[in-house]
């Protein structure tokens, strides 16, 4: 194996970096040839050695539906561009590294998510590294946990960690299936000098409401976002928060009604928050971009993978596809 080739180490603790705390939570170091650098400071225009510290919050209680595999799309779309990534595995009971770049949390059931949420706001890391800056991505009972507060069922009213500006009550029907939302943020490469640009953030307004067709012949800013949901809470946004994407097929957050109020997911400083499995990085390589670049403040360098475009075009389609209800397309309310 050559320096130019990612290589991934296992092993507990910090390893050769210093900038976590010695013992506890498993790691995963990602490079591909660069060394190392200790140091909870943000990355430059050109990082050099820098690591990126990433923590995955308590895989074995909030990682259905594969959420996990985002951890291994954010480490090897870093490595592609020869930057090095540690990649730390929490566990319940154990501490949470609070210089990390970005923290990372999955889907659960109600007592697993339960007992996240209780683990979490009774460390407060989570909240004090949110306050320093880092970046955190929340998927579907993560996204719930973020919020102030979520119902589960037998109607417990269970408090959140506040990061968010949402609530989330039980919903009926369930919502399941697949996903197909507008994203009203800039993502990919160079998203965070878009966000700064005039009407480079679209999440300042609401969604208006179904979208009359599925889009076709006309050009997105930004392509398309596909993902599985499956989650029985509807989620209202506070006004501090906004939403990640607008929904032209399936759910969204839920909110509203049966049919939900056209939003998907939510966007609160670097908390960026979705209902969407798949994994829904994997599937959407430019939200993961969108992320890394939150994490390390900085624009990244663009990254080709034609199979991975491919794939993600592919899924779009089929979503697109003709299959879909006239009950699944929204339309003008």
């Amino acid at each position: 194996m050559t320096d130019d080739q990612p290589s991934i180490e296992w092993g507990t603790g910090p390893d050769t970096i210093s900038r976590e705390p010695t013992g506890g939570p498993t790691s995963v170091v990602v490079r591909r040839g660069l060394a190392a650098s200790p140091g909870p400071g943000r990355l430059k225009r050109s990082p050099g050695g820098e690591t990126v510290g990433i923590v995955h919050l308590y895989p074995t209680l909030m990682g259905t539906y594969g959420d996990g595999g985002n951890l291994k799309v954010l480490a090897r779309r870093l490595a592609a561009r020869g930057l090095s990534a540690r990649v730390i595995t929490v566990g319940p009971g154990e501490p949470v590294p609070e210089s990390a770049d970005l923290y990372v949390l999955g889907g659960g059931e109600d007592a697993s998510q339960i007992a996240a949420s209780r683990a979490l706001r009774e460390s407060g890391a989570l909240g004090r590294a949110a306050e320093r800056g880092a970046a955190i991505f929340a998927v579907c009972a993560g996204l719930q946990v973020m919020g102030h507060d979520f119902e589960v069922s037998g109607g417990l009213i269970e408090p959140g960690l506040g990061l968010l500006d949402a609530t989330t009550r039980r919903r009926r029907p369930r919502a399941v299936g697949e996903v197909l939302a507008r994203p009203l943020i800039p993502l990919g490469v160079n998203s965070l000098d878009r966000l700064s640009e005039p009407g480079g953030c679209a999440a300042l307004d609401r969604p208006t409401g179904r979208q009359e067709s599925i889009p076709g012949g006309q050009v997105d800013r930004y392509p398309l976002l596909t993902g599985y949901e499956n989650h029985g809470g509807g989620t209202a946004l506070g006004p501090a928060a906004r939403p990640l994407a607008e929904v032209i097929r399936g759910i969204g957050n839920g909110a509203g009604g049966p049919d939900g109020d056209g939003a998907e997911g939510a966007v609160q400083g670097r908390i960026l928050a979705t209902y969407l499995h798949g994994p829904v990085l994997a599937r959407n390589p430019g939200l993961a971009d969108h992320l890394l670049e939150l994490a390390v403040n900085a624009e990244l360098q663009p990254f080709e993978a034609a199979h991975v475009d491919q794939l993600r075009a592919e899924r779009e389609q089929y979503v697109r596809s003709g299959k879909l209800s006239a009950e699944s397309v929204r339309t003008p309310k």
